[in-house]
């Protein structure tokens, strides 16, 4: 039986996910965010970089949290339109070609017109090529074929479908009664839902943080800098939400909370993450602690971008990330319990 906060923030992760928002393209995620902090009275603020942060004031105002979870997903880009039709594409974020063949898409015009298509490999019917097998999967060979009746790159444009046009992914998210959940683009949604129904939580329930917090929706994470703006200069602890990475050699499972020591961008600061996992042995909740090696957060975005923070990173473990993702609802549920237990917690000694 899944707990009715945690069925609460699935509902609004399966909602999230059908929002398309891959990277350069997120104005309507954010706005879905905008209006269910707006609803509950929270202050909102919006950067120029588009995007939202959500403010639960504390107790003390002099020394803040930030915690931080991106909208922005994995996606594509119009490179060409093909003389058959076809359309080119180029990734949005880092993931590779053979993980969206046989996908279904949409392409969004400038004009915002939507049609559908399928990611391809130019070489599919094995009845025709002897190499629909073996053939690499790459911008050369992968192509959109659209759901339109098209057979030139005249008659595909006068749709009004160009280059830059942008391409996001089918979701199919399933939720199942054993509480698995599996979806496109649980990195990162699956975290901002937590996050969310955690601010839902703050606000219905009175809590009262001993820290002034903010909740950062970012929308830029794939591709490098989504968390290193917006930063005021009283934030001392910040705590990136994003995805476990599962797989050979890594501790993470679909089942707990996953605390992360080290990523590509180094080890993430000791004191926040023994911390961390403190909390999670005090209240009981099942984590595990790992290394990500070929990983960067919002956090480290946010280090290299010079912030004067104390980092950290925590998330849901998230099975074959970038690409045909899974979790649980118990690595959901402790996910949002060591959040729950970390803002109404006290800072760490900074010395």
């Amino acid at each position: 039986m899944i707990r009715k906060d945690i069925q609460e923030a699935v509902d609004l992760i399966k909602e999230l996910v059908e929002i398309p928002s891959p990277s350069g393209n997120t104005k309507q995620v954010i706005q879905y965010a905008d209006e269910f902090f707006t609803e509950l009275g929270v202050e909102t603020i919006k950067n120029r970089k588009g995007s939202l942060t959500a403010v639960i004031p504390g107790k003390q105002d002099d020394q803040e949290r930030m915690l931080t979870a991106h909208v922005d997903t994995l996606g594509a880009m119009v490179k060409e339109v093909k003389p058959n039709g076809r359309l080119k594409i180029d990734l949005i974020g880092g993931f590779g070609f053979s993980s969206v063949e046989g996908e279904y898409c949409r392409i969004e015009t400038s004009k915002g017109e939507i049609f559908h298509g399928t990611i391809l490999m130019k070489q599919t019917s094995v009845h025709v090529y002897k190499d629909a097998k073996t053939a690499e999967r790459n911008m050369d060979n992968m192509e959109i074929r659209i759901d339109e009746k098209v057979a030139s790159a005249e008659e595909v444009k006068a749709l009004g479908i160009n280059t830059g046009d942008f391409v996001s992914f089918d979701p199919r998210v399933q939720q199942f009664e054993n509480g698995y959940l599996k979806s496109r683009h649980l990195d990162d949604k699956a975290s901002v839902g937590l996050l969310m129904r955690l601010v839902k939580e703050i606000v219905e329930e009175n809590m009262e943080l001993p820290y002034t917090t903010r909740f950062l929706i970012s929308n830029n994470e794939e591709i490098g800098y989504g968390g290193n703006s917006g930063i005021p200069p009283e934030t001392v602890e910040y705590v990136a939400v994003d995805m476990g990475a599962m797989g050979d050699g890594q501790e993470t499972d679909e089942h707990t909370v996953s605390i992360c020591a080290k990523d590509a961008s180094g080890p993430y600061h000791a004191g926040l993450r023994k911390n961390l996992v403190r909390l999670a042995e005090r209240e009981n909740i099942g984590y595990k602690v790992d290394m990500y090696p070929y990983y960067g957060s919002d956090a480290s975005a946010a280090i290299r971008a010079g912030h004067d923070i104390i980092h950290g990173l925590i998330g849901p473990g998230i099975d074959s990330s970038h690409a045909f993702e899974r979790t649980h609802a118990e690595s959901l549920e402790a996910t949002y319990d060591l959040l729950k237990a970390y803002v109404t917690s006290p800072m760490i000694e900074v010395y």
